[in-house]
């Protein structure tokens, strides 16, 4: 009785510290990070370039992070946040199509995500679909957030679309 409680202690610790490692390493270069993570952290960098007037290294950020972006998605597929990641970069490499249907694959996700509503909003702005703009304005009108002031400022035009 007393080996068999040892062995299945032993075997739960065991199975516990392989789990642990084999989800806590990223192909043993240390930097455990998601793509997704990643993403971000370069779409922060590029939006701070794009600020500084700094377009080729933005745009080189946008790129690096559209691919991990797309490396995520394919990983794990249909998280609104990552399509609205993919609708951005992609919207700011100059595709708009493109970037119109991750907005709109994350929408069929998430109809009221903030950040998605508030990019598409600024594509349609882009696009001179000012009446599609201003129908995403109305999905975020009750969300009492910063989204919704950013795009009501574009859409009147007293802001420039800074993404």
């Amino acid at each position: 009785m007393i080996k068999k409680i040892f062995v299945t202690i032993f075997l739960i610790i065991f199975v516990s510290v392989n789990a642990y490692s084999a989800g806590s390493s990223d192909g043993g270069s240390g930097d455990s990070k998601s793509n997704y993570d990643k993403a971000i952290s370069l779409v922060k960098a590029a939006k701070k370039h794009e600020k500084n007037g700094k377009i080729k290294k933005a745009n080189k950020s946008y790129k690096k992070a559209q691919k991990l972006l797309l490396k995520s998605n394919s990983e794990k597929p249909n998280k609104a946040n990552t399509l609205n990641y993919l609708g951005f970069t992609t919207r700011k490499l100059g595709d708009y199509e493109n970037g119109e249907k991750y907005y709109l694959q994350g929408l069929a996700i998430n109809p009221n995500h903030n950040g998605i509503n508030e990019y598409l909003g600024e594509l349609y702005v882009a696009t001179n679909r000012i009446d599609l703009a201003k129908e995403r304005l109305q999905v975020l009108e009750s969300c009492n957030c910063k989204e919704f002031d950013e795009l009501k400022a574009v859409i009147d035009g007293t802001k420039k679309s800074k993404y």
